[in-house]
């Protein structure tokens, strides 16, 4: 009976000893630090494991099989396991740079067999600088983007790759989040993010269609690996404007007011004895505060990765009054459901509160008099009242401007924002050489704002001699706004992916799919009303009938827009340096006619790796030269389309009043298409320590939608947009990096690249543009023009009359045949000139690091060189305003005939290249100084690192502005992109912060 129960035991403890046992080990590199990530595979039990963040491991094999440990970057090695704990080294592979893969859209690719241009950063890079956006962070570090950043809480930065290839489409590049598109990232925390692509030429682009004109930026988020490892890291940050405009203080004030109101005034307006001396700078602004704390749980077992998140970032502006918070929460998990079905999911949900001031109040500071008090003694609000001379709250006003504190106190705005973004993504191994990948992602957005006005107290602040008894009856006594936006969009993509190799040989893959994408219908409710309960609590009672007091209702539900597509890709390389890649998309667009909705979408990359021919296979200084060439066409359908407009109340002879037509329709409009040839080269010298490459492309749009004038004939009176426009852009890109290890405790690198591009509107065809007058300086100015004359010219070119500085103390301008007159005596359409444009020419960016033991230290710059701004504050002014303190100090005067100012006016200035400025610039954008602390191997935490950071804290700039990245409203050609107007100055931060790991 014994011998029985011991063989029934024997045979159930079998499965469990031939199943292996649980084999030990630690994986470390070359100077024995752990190797975390590294994967532990043992081939004949079927089972796989990773190295946690110090590179130890568990498997279950069995004693004496064969174990393959692999890591990116490092050799592969095979051992025996054994009962004994393993200690494994790996050695760092000689071609680590050759191994790296980039993403590039449905699926990845080594970097040494991609024949397109990507930029591809780390995460480490977009961590560094402490910023909101995660594209802010990128500035300088890609050759071939322009990033322009807005310091205003809350802001997105512009992102141009490759020049602006559209005069009136959208130039913001696609975003593909964990295979999700979508229009902006300010809802991702960077700490997040574990990859940063940016495909820039047509190669990689044209799988992207119809959405991939303007260059698509892919962002990969983080999945769990290893142990269970918790990461924390807070850091808190102060910030105060990096240039600031000096402004005349009182006594300038009079000395130059008293000469501009010389005519009406003969003994001077105001006296040189005044009670007050503001700074309205100082009166609107304060020290702004930011904080951020994100907390990280993550790790994996054999059969699940899991990664959670929670981040908050919290600022305080620098305009008094302006909040803004953000709240993100992410969860990504990958399930291994067999050897062969892997199921991954990823949420996200980002809340944003933002409190918004107008920065109106800006160039209400720039333009308020300094004789003007925040406010009087009694407490009412200063205003531009002068009473003999002195600023009194009786008399009459020598100017129109508000006063920008009451402008502040008296705004009541609040912003609170909701997205939501979640994909599931399947992968199934149909065969070792074929994959199908399925993958579903949605978004949903929420808005809701509303901005209360106090009417009454604001009709009261502007005249403190005003009662509330006499406030008119007509008017409202407040004003509420409130705003609710909403849309849901998804994605689905389905596709396969073959990958073999022949005769060792032939390396092929070939990626075949299609994907439905669809915006939601977007639905936007505004409501205005007035005389509401001035208690927030009151505003939206149940059963209380408020119709009587609305005054505006707008009800908006946009179209849904869906896209149907088909895809392909054909990867090839024969004998390890022959590359070749072929893209092909067809899209189906709903938004455009019947006849227009179906393109296609090709693109060819051919890659030669010349290292490995024998004639340079011997070259020990040469690690990697590749050839890289390609061509492609890609689409833009973010553009203007066909609006059939109907106006009423036309009164026809003999027939009355009825309805007509004003505006007619292309039956061709559709997306515009860009054509580009690029090329370039890679390569890795002196063991890899200098690294660099060189492009050189040439992108031409030539379907540009423009709005044409209808003809006279036809009665119609509204621009149409039509294909009628060429743009080009052609430029070429360099980037260089050097890294070296001097010995174990010291590393160091230094790196650069350069970016040069020429735009130009190269062609349109024989229509008569509608002009765009755009640029607007808010006195009857503008300071941009589009229009058949502006061929041959950058898009958003400034558009200006010809300075030609003073005489006997008077502006004076060139005319058109070359006379020299005063400002009435000039032309507005033969005077006029062109004048260069707010895109740069030339981009540039460096940075250079080092490590030495536990101090690790960087520093990133950015500049631009080509660029124009129009200083729009200066160009503004009317009568009786403050004017900065370099112009009150030295103006034209009989004893002072050689200045460059001309002598006081209240003469309202025109539009002149005056007033445009080089926007020229280079700034450090970043320095890092940080400290890993020693610890001891069994504490509790296994890592702690401490930093300091330096965000913008110098700048060289030859514009007298605030910032020269004059963003505007982001409209480059319809709007005031490139003009210094209620414009955010440009922030300098320094952040305190830790790193912790548990």
């Amino acid at each position: 009976m014994k011998n029985f129960i011991f063989s029934f035991l024997a045979l159930l403890l079998l499965p469990a000893y031939m199943s292996g046992q649980a084999i030990k080990g630690k994986v470390i590199d070359g100077s024995g630090l752990g190797v975390p990530g590294a994967v532990i595979s043992a081939p004949n039990s079927r089972v796989s494991a990773d190295a946690d963040f110090d590179g130890n491991f568990t498997i279950n094999a069995k004693e004496g099989e064969n174990l393959t440990i692999s890591m990116l970057g490092f050799d592969s090695v095979t051992v025996p396991a054994t009962a004994a704990t393993m200690t494994i080294t790996l050695k760092e592979s000689e071609d680590t740079q050759l191994k790296e893969v980039v993403v590039i859209g449905y699926g990845t690719r080594k970097k040494i067999d991609n024949t397109s241009a990507v930029s591809s950063l780390r995460s480490e890079e977009i961590t560094r600088m402490k910023v909101l956006n995660p594209s802010q962070a990128i500035q300088g570090k890609a050759a071939g983007v322009q990033v322009s950043t807005s310091d205003a809480p809350g802001s997105t930065p512009s992102v141009i790759i490759r020049g602006a290839g559209t005069a009136l489409g959208g130039r913001n590049p696609l975003y593909v989040v964990d295979g999700m598109p979508t229009e902006n990232i300010n809802n991702i925390n960077a700490n997040d993010i574990t990859s940063y692509e940016v495909l820039k030429d047509a190669s990689a682009l044209a799988i992207y269609g119809t959405r991939g004109a303007n260059g698509v930026i892919m962002i990969t988020t983080k999945a769990g690996k290893g142990k269970l490892t918790v990461e924390v890291e807070s850091f808190a940050g102060v910030r105060s404007p990096l240039k600031s405009v000096k402004m005349a203080n009182s006594e300038e004030f009079v000395r130059y007011s008293n000469e501009a109101f010389r005519a009406d005034y003969p003994q001077g307006r105001f006296s040189a004895n005044q009670p007050y001396n503001t700074d309205w700078y100082d009166a609107i602004t304060r020290t702004g505060s930011y904080t951020q704390n994100n907390i990280a749980i993550s790790g994996s077992s054999e059969t699940v990765k899991y990664f959670f998140s929670v981040g908050n970032y919290e600022e305080k502006g620098i305009l008094k009054g302006s909040d803004y918070g953000r709240t993100t929460i992410r969860n990504n998990n990958e399930f291994k459901i067999s050897e062969r079905l892997k199921i991954g999911q990823n949420f996200s949900v980002s809340t944003i509160k933002n409190r918004p001031m107008p920065l109106s109040a800006f160039s209400s500071a720039y333009r308020q008099s300094p004789l003007v008090p925040v406010r009087f003694a009694d407490g009412k609000y200063g205003v531009p009242f002068d009473a003999n001379g002195v600023v009194s709250q009786t008399g009459s006003s020598f100017n129109n401007v508000g006063n920008p504190v009451a402008q502040l106190e008296y705004t009541d705005e609040q912003q609170q924002t909701v997205i939501l973004q979640g994909g599931l993504k399947l992968d199934f191994e149909i065969t070792k050489s074929l994959k199908f990948t399925s993958q579903f992602n949605a978004e949903y957005f929420t808005y809701k704002q509303y901005n209360y006005v106090d009417n009454t107290a604001l009709w009261l602040a502007a005249d403190p001699g005003r009662v509330l008894s006499r406030y008119p009856l007509d008017l409202n006594k407040n004003t509420l706004t409130r705003e609710r936006d909403e849309y849901f969009n998804w994605n689905l993509s389905n596709y396969l992916t073959y990958n073999k190799v022949f005769a060792e040989i032939h390396d092929i893959e070939v990626t075949a799919g299609m994907e439905s994408n669809v915006n939601g219908t977007r639905n936007k409710l505004t409501i205005d009303r007035k005389n509401v309960n001035p208690n927030s609590n009151y505003w939206s009672l149940e059963d209380v009938n408020s119709a009587a007091n609305i005054t505006g209702y707008q009800d908006e539900a946009l179209n849904q827009r869906r896209l149907a597509s088909y895809f392909g890709r054909f990867q090839y390389k024969l004998m390890d340096k022959y590359l070749l890649t072929g893209t092909v998309r067809r899209d189906g667009s709903s938004q455009f006619a019947k006849d227009q909705r179906w393109g296609t979408f090709p693109s060819v990359g051919l890659g030669w790796i010349l290292n490995k021919e024998s004639f340079l296979s011997n070259v020990e200084t040469i690690n990697l030269l590749k050839l890289r060439g390609s061509w492609g066409r890609l689409g833009n359908q973010n553009v203007p389309l066909n609006r059939q407009v109907l106006t009423s109340g036309v009164d026809y002879p003999s027939f009355g009043s009825g309805v007509t037509i004003n505006s007619q329709i292309d039956p061709s409009l559709t997306w515009e298409i860009v054509e580009e040839l690029s090329g370039g080269f890679d390569f890795e010298l002196l063991n890899s320590r200098l690294k660099g490459s060189f492009d050189l492309y040439d992108k031409k749009t030539t379907n540009t939608i423009l709005n044409v004038r209808p003809y006279i004939t036809s009665g119609i009176t509204l621009p149409t947009p039509s294909h009628v426009g060429e743009v080009s852009n052609k430029g070429y890109e360099i980037a260089l990096r050097w890294d070296d290890k001097i010995n174990d405790n010291l590393s160091y690198w230094i790196g650069g690249n350069y970016s040069n591009n020429q735009n130009r509107l190269t062609n349109i065809q024989n229509v008569v543009l509608a002009p765009i007058n755009s640029g607007s300086l808010g006195n009857g100015q503008t300071t941009k023009l589009l229009d058949n004359t502006s061929v041959g010219r950058p898009l958003g070119s400034f558009y200006l009359y010809d300075y030609a500085g003073i005489v006997n103390g008077e502006r004076m301008y060139y005319k058109a045949n070359g006379d020299i007159v005063p400002q009435n005596q000039l032309n507005e359409v033969e005077d006029k000139k062109y004048y260069g444009s707010v895109l740069p020419t030339s981009t540039y960016g460096v940075s250079l690091g080092l490590n030495y033991k536990n101090i690790d230290f960087s520093i990133d710059g950015y500049g631009t060189g080509g660029a124009q701004v129009y200083n729009g504050k200066k160009a503004q002014r009317f009568g009786g305003e403050n004017v900065e303190a370099s112009i009150a100090r030295d103006f034209w005067s009989p004893t002072n005939t050689t200045s460059g100012n001309a002598r006081p006016s209240n003469e309202v200035p025109y539009a002149s290249n005056l007033y445009l400025e080089s926007a020229d610039y280079f700034r450090i954008n970043n320095i890092t100084l940080g400290y890993k602390l020693p610890l001891k191997e069994d504490m509790f935490i296994s890592s702690a690192r401490i930093y300091i950071n330096a965000i913008n804290p110098f700048i060289t700039q030859k514009f007298s502005g605030f910032s020269p990245d004059a963003i505007g409203d982001g409209k480059l050609v319809e709007g005031t992109q490139g003009v210094e107007l209620d414009a955010y100055p440009s922030l300098r931060s320094f952040v305190l912060g830790a790193n912790l790991k548990f």
